[in-house]
């Protein structure tokens, strides 16, 4: 009997896994089973396909989910996603459009594409980048739009390469070696042969072209083209930091012996043709660690009462001249950039250094501004022209505000003239609606080696504001010479500083923000009542807690000045017509507005206006990297400065809120550290771009741009310039 039983029970477990079989095994949602129908025709655009070979291919064998494949199928082909070629048998819609615009390579995995004639980004999976690079112009075949999904498409075909160039540490190992990046642009290490290493070593810093990146293979092939010293030691670091933007670490030799030849002697002819300030009191005022001096001011009371201020300006392109190895190089690099602990200049150093360094006692050509002022600082007169000047001291600003502060010392009554002259210069820009930002600047000191031993704060005082009130106005005053023709007389091709408009939205966001602080701000209103809105909230925030971050986020707010041929005006100076006239050693756009004014004031015709744009965007462009890796120098030298202060506690200000965690500035000196939102354990965390926060899910605790927070050093990652801080 019990026999009989046992058999019936297998009998019955047999019809039930059989049953099992027939339906399938296991069961996937819709959601689930239409991104992976997609993916298979995306991994395949060219092939064929029936319901039975997708559900293979998905992993389906349950029928009824079999019969949901067929249903999907239909629905994708409706949206016209797939094509049904023939009966039952579909293809990806070769029909979807093929766009050409820039590929942008992310470290995350999150790539994109961006349409040449605009539009939204689309995103491109790494199966279908065709290890495309950052910055590569390329073809995409855009997938039909799914209803809720974000716009995809897949690379076809690659147009221009950018320069596939690395910085990173060498890995060697026996046979072969790999460049490990941290580059936001490459997730994947380099593998570099060994017939390729050109003598790198175990953790030297080097760079690294990309040779080749075959299909199928995970890394990309490289090799070294430079080495530049072991990692962590200081000026390999700085020279990868140089390379990591594409600037320029060495001077080329051809450059440097074009400079060589170029005599210091001025010649009688070019004397005469010039005006002679030799005998005016002329002196420099620059910071104490300054070689290229390319301003100058001579001062001198007129019989009438007046003063004369001639702002004496390096005149660079009597010396470089168009399209010479020199100037090509200058205008590459289009300006000189600033990092920590050294100058990498645009110009030779022989011409920036020496032979148009207007050093003291020593004649040099200018291009000069020379303006004729009442007590009241109002302009009566003003000229542009060639001089030649002997400047008969050289200040440094800490040396000119001790005279200024004193009333005693070398030239003291033309300084505290020009002084007196500045300050009302400056009253009455403000007046008319310039914008105040007197921000400190974050500075280091460091030994030899280049090791930070302390940070501390450049303030702007009077000897500083003297000379920028000059500068502004022979800037000013050489815009409206060119771009102010007189009645009757066409305006020539010129180039202008420009500065738009506030973002009306950022602004709102801006005021919106600042009224948690007490603050209120007028967002609607004329140019000038506008700035002085900002202006007035400016002066209230001095010296308070929120000083430093409320101007951040005033000045992200504000555009971006740049140069263009097309004249709008300067918003923040509030000048109808400004421009860079006052550097040419180390700003190319200067060069550029020198030559233009002698074509001008000697009657030549105007200049074709495309040319100059080009150079103006790319100047504008240059500008913006070059602040960059000056960024990147002072964060690498945070980190540096913070490596020994590992599990100390400081009081901060959380200075960024974003998807990732908070940025802390430190009050004591200004280093910022991320405390990662993974460290925010106590909730999950939800990030609100509108009001610059992040919410906890349940217990709706907020940490705010700007909120007090006390914090504790993690970990200090040279590699990645980057403070980690956790909570205390």
């Amino acid at each position: 009997m019990a026999k009989n039983k046992s058999a019936k029970r297998d009998h019955k477990e047999k019809k039930a896994k059989a049953k099992k079989e027939k339906s399938g095994g296991k069961r996937m949602k819709k959601a689930e089973m239409l991104q992976a129908i997609i993916s298979v025709f995306q991994s395949s655009p060219k092939e064929l396909f029936n319901y039975k070979q997708i559900s293979k291919k998905i992993g389906i064998e349950n029928q009824v989910q079999k019969l949901q494949v067929v249903d999907l199928l239909y629905d994708l082909s409706a949206e016209d996603i797939i094509t049904e070629v023939d009966r039952g048998r579909y293809r990806l819609n070769g029909l979807g459009t093929i766009a050409v615009g820039t590929f942008t390579r992310r470290s995350n995995g999150k790539n994109s594409f961006l349409p040449e004639d605009g539009g939204t980004p689309v995103f491109v999976a790494e199966r279908n980048s065709k290890h495309a690079m950052d910055g590569d112009k390329v073809k995409v075949q855009l997938f039909a739009k799914r209803r809720g999904a974000e716009p995809e498409g897949e690379v076809v075909e690659i147009l221009e390469s950018k320069e596939r160039t690395f910085v990173g540490k060498l890995q060697v190992a026996k046979g072969f070696a790999f460049l490990i990046t941290e580059s936001k642009t490459l997730a994947n290490d380099i593998f570099i042969p060994k017939n390729k290493l050109k003598g790198g070593k175990n953790g030297d810093k080097a760079i690294v072209r990309i040779m080749e990146w075959p299909e199928d293979a995970k890394n990309p092939l490289g090799e070294v083209i430079d080495i530049l010293g072991s990692a962590g030691q200081n000026n390999a670091e700085m020279h990868a930091i140089l390379a990591e933007f594409g600037l320029p670490y060495k001077y080329p030799a051809a450059v440097e012996k074009a400079a060589d030849k170029i005599p210091d002697t001025i010649s009688k002819e070019e004397i005469q043709n010039r005006e002679d300030f030799r005998g005016i009191t002329t002196f420099t005022i620059d910071p104490k660690d300054a070689k290229d001096f390319d301003d100058a001011l001579s001062a001198r009371r007129l019989a009438n009462g007046n003063w004369e201020v001639g702002v004496h300006i390096a005149d660079v392109t009597h010396y470089v001249k168009p399209d010479g190895v020199i100037d090509k190089e200058a205008q590459s690099r289009a300006t000189s950039v600033y990092l920590v602990d050294r100058t990498i200049p645009m110009l030779p150093e022989r011409l920036c250094n020496q032979i148009c360094s207007l050093r003291p006692n020593e004649e040099k050509l200018c291009f000069s501004a020379i303006f004729e002022l009442n007590n009241e600082a109002v302009v009566l007169n003003a000229r542009i022209g060639r001089t030649i000047i002997k400047s008969d001291r050289r200040f440094t600003y800490e040396e000119a505000q001790e005279v200024i502060e004193s009333g005693q010392g070398d030239f003291k009554e033309e300084l505290l003239a020009l002084n007196e002259l500045a300050k009302k210069l400056r009253v009455r820009r403000f007046e008319h609606g310039a914008i105040n930002f007197d921000r400190y600047e974050v500075k280091f000191e460091v030994d030899e080696q280049g090791k930070p031993l302390r940070v501390y704060f450049k303030v702007s005082k009077d000897a500083n504001k003297l000379i920028e009130e000059f500068m502004l106005l022979a800037n000013r005053t050489v815009a409206e010479f060119v771009g102010r023709p007189p009645k009757g007389k066409r305006k020539k091709t010129f180039v202008y500083r420009i500065h738009e408009l506030p973002d009306p939205d950022k602004m709102e966001n801006f005021a919106t923000f600042i009224r948690r602080f007490g603050y209120k701000l007028k967002t609607e209103g004329t140019k000038s009542e506008v700035s002085k809105g900002i202006n007035a909230l400016l002066d209230n925030v001095q010296g308070k807690p929120e000083e430093n971050l409320i101007e951040t986020v005033a000045i992200r707010a504000m555009q971006k000045a740049r140069y263009s041929t097309e004249n709008i005006g300067h918003y923040g100076l509030a000048f109808d017509y400004y421009t860079h006239f006052t550097s040419p050693i180390r700003r190319y756009p200067d060069m550029m507005v020198h030559r233009l004014l002698e074509r001008y004031l000697a009657g030549g015709r105007s200049v074709t206006q495309k040319k100059y744009e080009d150079l103006c965007e790319h100047c504008s462009n240059m500008e913006q990297v070059a602040a960059n890796a000056e960024r990147a120098s002072i964060k690498y030298k945070q980190v540096e400065f913070m490596q020994d202060k590992l599990g100390m506690v400081f009081d901060g200000v959380i200075s960024g809120v974003t998807e990732w965690g908070l940025y802390v500035e430190l009050n004591e000196n200004k280093c910022e550290g991320l405390v990662p939102i993974r460290d925010l354990d106590d909730d999950y965390y939800e990030f609100d771009e509108k009001n610059y926060c992040l919410i906890g899910r349940r217990k709706k605790r907020q940490y705010r741009l700007g909120d007090p927070i006390t914090v504790k050093v993690a970990q200090a990652n040279l590699e990645r310039k980057q403070l980690d801080f956790q909570m205390v």
